[in-house]
């Protein structure tokens, strides 16, 4: 009877604590979806001028962020304790269902920006600030609707990324133990994000869109540098997560399930 219901407990809390980080996984990475069209001076934020840098000939080269590299980071923390605990499966299971909300968010939306707006609703426009004139509908399918290029790059690049940072996680994992989760972790962000930003853009606004190689190199570079850098100063976060989820599975369990994840390093 003990054993049964110790077995009950195990899979209970495994069940519980997978549910938790793919909510987390989700709400996030569907969210920097979603506010991802916006972008933002890093310069400013921080009250400085833009540095203007030259680069890859006359291109000029200003620290501009999409507003989803600002939670992209939670995405990177939550994928490598996932992995830690989960393995290969778990992560490529969250990965194709997030994959697969973001394709039907942006179908939604899609759908409701060509849905005519209501007399009432244009009636609430008013001028801007500077007296030009607004309007609502107008506004809310630039905010929401996004190109097909965006689509399909964010989707690729976010899947190929997924893949390439659980492979990568287990191989350091493979080599490092249980011991140094800061280089697994940070070497699995260091070569996925690479990748992934560079495919986005170039699929997005290169090979649909009008940008130069250039163009995305730099951009590319600016938000790999970024994201990289966040993930390294983020790290005690994840030894926070590791405390807290072993305090709650226990030494047993919480070893039970990191070896398991362990197993398996092929790349698919």
């Amino acid at each position: 009877m003990a054993t049964a219901i110790e077995q009950k407990t195990f899979q209970s809390k495994k069940t519980n604590l997978f549910i938790i980080l793919s909510g987390l996984f989700l709400t996030n990475a569907i969210l920097a979806e979603i506010i991802g069209v916006k972008i933002f001076s890093g310069e400013m934020t921080l009250g400085i001028e833009p540095v203007g840098w030259k680069i890859f000939g006359d291109y000029i080269l200003d620290f501009n962020l999409t507003a989803g590299a600002v939670i992209w980071p939670v995405v990177f923390i939550t994928t490598d304790i996932i992995n830690e605990y989960f393995g290969k499966k778990g992560v490529r299971k969250i990965s194709f269902i997030t994959a697969f909300f973001i394709a039907y968010i942006f179908l939604v939306i899609s759908v409701v920006t060509v849905l005519p707006p209501a007399a009432f609703w244009l009636e609430v426009n008013t001028p801007d600030a500077e007296g030009n004139p607004f309007n609502i509908n107008n506004a809310f399918n630039m905010i929401f609707r996004q190109g097909l290029g965006i689509i399909i790059g964010s989707l690729t690049a976010f899947l190929l990324g997924q893949l390439i940072d659980v492979y990568v996680f287990q191989k350091l994992r493979k080599i490092t133990g249980p011991k140094m989760i800061w280089l697994r972790a940070t070497g699995s962000t260091l070569v996925s994000q690479l990748i992934d930003s560079f495919v986005v853009l170039g699929i997005a606004f290169y090979i649909f869109g009008n940008w130069s190689w250039a163009q995305v190199a730099s951009v590319a570079i600016i938000n790999y540098v970024y994201k990289f850098s966040v993930a390294i100063l983020l790290t005690p976060l994840l030894y926070l997560g590791h405390y807290l989820i072993d305090k709650y599975l226990g030494k047993e369990v919480s070893e039970a399930l990191t070896q398991e994840a362990a197993s398996d390093t092929s790349f698919l």
